[in-house]
């Protein structure tokens, strides 16, 4: 994992409506429980065009898992120094979704991991900066190789109403970035502490309306000690300002894996419903 630099530990100036809209987890959410049935993880590859190699992804499937069935997908996108593993590393969320949906306040659901730098050399080495172009990139990727890949191998539905996309930081920015462009392709959407990699507000946003109209749930939130508090900010303020519905999130950390944590357990209490 890897911060934007100059992110962590400044408590930025906050504005009235810069305040939680949920309370934290409680002890325990994150941890593994024996009493429970629990989904599958399992790392697969697949053939991108658009980068012309094999490339691999992590996939969540939830407890009893069957192909009589069909299930939403949540594709959650890392940070800029992260890799298909980031999430698994520092979040679980195959511990999340089993703990939520034993309680009844998650919808079963498969979750995709995918590695968002879209180059033949996909590792978080080097000046991990460098490889933002191939961040962008991952638009075609995700939409012509990664999601047609999970939709030919496991049971899930795939109209727009049943597609989420979500990330931290350089994957928020790219979630409002892609899902945003393609609200024919993702009624769900989830920005945690999004980077400048995100685009201003009106171009993001050109047709509120239509945003407004199509969205089921836009996540957007931040820490109140995370710098870039103010790309997230500009968002919610313009979207306010046109009338669009969403979550503006604010809480006490920084640009940091408690964050991003606590939100993807919020954030997948209230898609797919």
């Amino acid at each position: 994992m890897l911060a934007a630099a100059g992110s962590v530990g400044i408590t930025a100036e906050l504005n009235p409506d810069d305040k939680p809209a949920f309370d934290d987890p409680p002890a325990g959410f994150d941890k593994k429980r024996d009493d429970i049935p629990h989904g599958k993880l399992e790392m697969i590859e697949y053939e991108s065009k658009t980068v012309g190699t094999t490339r691999k992804m992590q996939v969540y499937t939830p407890p009893r898992y069957s192909k009589e069935k069909k299930y939403p997908v949540l594709y959650l996108l890392h940070g800029i120094g992260g890799d298909e593993t980031e999430w698994q590393r520092f979040a679980s969320p195959n511990v999340l979704l089993d703990n939520l949906v034993a309680d009844g306040k998650a919808v079963p659901m498969i979750i995709v991991m995918p590695n968002g730098r879209a180059q033949k050399n996909d590792r978080a080495e080097g000046n991990v900066f460098a490889s933002a172009p191939a961040f962008a990139a991952f638009e075609n990727d995700l939409l012509n190789d990664v999601i047609p890949t999970i939709e030919s191998r496991y049971s899930v539905q795939t109209d727009r109403e049943h597609r989420a996309l979500a990330g931290l930081s350089m994957g928020g920015g790219q979630s409002l970035n892609f899902g945003f462009a393609h609200l024919d392709t993702f009624g769900w959407i989830g920005a945690f502490s999004a980077a400048p990699n995100t685009k201003a507000p009106e171009q993001l946003v050109p047709d509120p309306a239509a945003a407004a109209r199509q969205l089921k749930l836009l996540w957007i939130s931040c820490g109140n000690k995370d710098a870039l508090i103010r790309i997230s900010r500009r968002l919610h303020q313009y979207l306010k300002d046109k009338q669009v519905p969403h979550i503006w999130h604010v809480d006490s950390n920084g640009h940091d894996p408690r964050h991003w944590k606590n939100n993807l357990w919020l954030f997948s209490q209230h898609i797919f419903k």
